[in-house]
């Protein structure tokens, strides 16, 4: 699973949230990544031409709830 951050230029990065205040969450990397860029394709675009990072996507491997029971993530 996948979600976006994006860095709020003081260096604090943020979960980018769905309407209703949920991470947004992906089940790939390339779909967290292509919507990195429709949400927010300024910023992208700004990377690639300047350099610098204020967006990424990680990975997220477990919930609070599967670390504290053991279960793997997914």
């Amino acid at each position: 699973m996948f979600k976006i951050e994006i860095e709020d230029g003081h260096g604090l990065w943020f979960d980018v949230c769905r309407a209703d205040g949920a991470i947004l969450t992906f089940e790939g990397e390339n779909e967290a990544q292509a919507k990195l860029g429709e949400r927010h394709p300024l910023m992208v675009q700004m990377e690639r031409d300047t350099g610098g990072k204020r967006t990424r996507v990680v990975r997220v491997f477990r919930n609070d709830d599967e670390w504290k029971h053991g279960t793997p993530a997914g």
